[in-house]
């Protein structure tokens, strides 16, 4: 795995770093297929440990891991030379984490926020594309997840109001 800088990106040198272990979601954005689906996972994991803290712990939880991956993402992608590359996964972790924060704790409602998550992140309808490839940084690569986790969360908010 190398990106266009002929900088290499190995699997020693992001498990290694710890900019890039969090980065690359403790190594699961080191994943030969679809390393956003299985960075995503970790953001699961997160909001089921989570569970047990009040909803405002939890937002804080989100919080802190937007604010964090801001800057880990950022920095990730700065050292790489790569914008938003495709093993930098923190920001699926935190959409993931965000969308899950209005799912009742069912496997299947998080099954179907898990699936409406991915698929608004990689079909990426407007305004998503267009935050991803205007917005430097490690807001830009967080900040179109973010806007995916919105629209997954109000999907199911809908469903759980009208038809669940």
């Amino acid at each position: 795995m190398s990106d266009s800088s002929n900088n290499p990106v190995t699997a020693r040198r992001i498990l290694t770093d710890p900019v890039h272990l969090l980065a690359f979601g403790f190594g699961t954005g080191l994943a030969p297929k679809a390393p956003g689906t299985v960075g995503s996972l970790p953001g699961v994991l997160l909001a089921w440990l989570t569970l047990p803290l009040a909803l405002e712990w939890r937002i804080m939880v989100a919080a802190g891991l937007i604010a964090a991956g801001i800057w880990i993402c950022g920095e990730s992608a700065r050292r790489i030379g790569v914008h938003d590359h495709p093993g930098i996964v923190w920001d699926e972790i935190a959409g993931m984490y965000v969308t899950l924060l209005v799912a009742p704790p069912q496997i299947a409602l998080w099954a179907l926020a898990f699936g409406l998550f991915r698929l608004f992140d990689i079909w990426k309808p407007w305004p998503i594309r267009d935050l991803d490839h205007r917005l430097a940084g490690g807001t830009g690569i967080m900040l179109d997840d973010l806007v995916a986790a919105l629209y997954a969360a109000v999907l199911l908010a809908f469903w759980g109001h009208f038809i669940g």
